[in-house]
């Protein structure tokens, strides 16, 4: 007869930080906000991560690397831990969170255009006249 329990591998926070690249500072503050869950606790008060908390982590690092927010994170964890998201909730978030992602690529492109038009009006000589300067203390 075949042991249909597997082992849990128990980490600490160090570990859990090594394994996902995750600043161990990050982990706690992710606990705090309540994004990660409190973990149980060993007979030594040690905190006892196993392979979900490092699926959960990963998942967050994921989001926000996409540029998701932490309300944005806690609203896709909120459908995945109710276990009843449908992938047109998602695409909801998904579609929402693009249009905000698109909307800063366009002020990017915004400020390139100000930026190089008046980096290339500078000469660069040792006058005080300064087209950046100008730029900026310009009242718009």
């Amino acid at each position: 007869m075949k042991n249909h329990h597997r082992s849990v591998k128990i980490l600490r926070r160090g570990d859990l930080a090594k394994l996902t690249g995750c600043n161990l500072e990050t982990i706690r503050y992710y606990e705090n906000i309540g994004v990660m869950p409190e973990p149980p606790r060993t007979s030594k008060n040690y905190r006892a991560y196993d392979e979900s908390h490092v699926g959960r982590l990963r998942f967050i690092m994921r989001a926000r690397e996409l540029g998701f927010t932490l309300d944005e994170v806690r609203d896709l964890l909120a459908l995945v831990d109710g276990g009843v998201q449908t992938c047109g909730e998602v695409q909801g978030l998904a579609i929402s969170h693009l249009a905000s992602v698109r909307a800063k690529i366009d002020d990017l492109k915004r400020i390139e255009r100000v930026l190089s038009s008046t980096v290339a009006q500078c000469t660069g000589d040792d006058v005080p006249e300064c087209p950046v300067i100008d730029a900026l203390t310009e009242v718009t």
